[in-house]
This record gives structure tokens, C-alpha cells and sequence, in this order.
């Protein structure tokens, strides 16, 4: 399979993975916390703790496909 692989490619790739780590952060938060905290302060704190984890998966993501790719 060919991948494309260009540095503008990974830079979009990082980029939207780090978008939609944010915006799923925000989600949960909101699901998880939003009646104790509000939903404000629930999905400001799942926007800023949902990319600890999102931003490290999509970058071992796109090294594994550069590896195999």
C-alpha cells in the first residue's frame, strides 16, 4: 500500500488528530463531569487534559505508518 507520506501530509495529520483530541476531550468531559462541575468548567478541563493522551496516540500512530508505509 501506498501512503503518502509527505511532510505537509503528517504536519495536516498532526494537526487534525490534535483538533479532534481537543474536541473529544471536551466531549467527555461534558459527559463525564458536566452535572458536578458544569459544563463549562467540564469541558475546559477535558479540552485540556484530553490531548495529554490523543496528542502521544497520534504520534506513535503516524511513526508506525511512516514505518510501515
Amino acid at each position: 500500500m501506498n501512503l503518502p507520506s509527505s511532510p505537509e501530509m503528517l504536519v495536516v495529520s498532526f494537526v487534525l488528530g490534535v483538533v479532534a483530541s481537543i474536541a473529544g476531550g471536551a466531549a467527555g468531559g461534558v459527559l463525564v463531569g458536566g452535572k458536578v462541575l458544569g459544563n463549562e468548567l467540564a469541558a475546559l478541563l477535558g479540552g485540556f487534559y484530553g490531548p495529554l493522551a490523543g496528542v502521544a496516540g497520534v504520534a506513535v500512530g503516524l511513526a508506525v505508518l511512516i514505518i510501515i508505509g
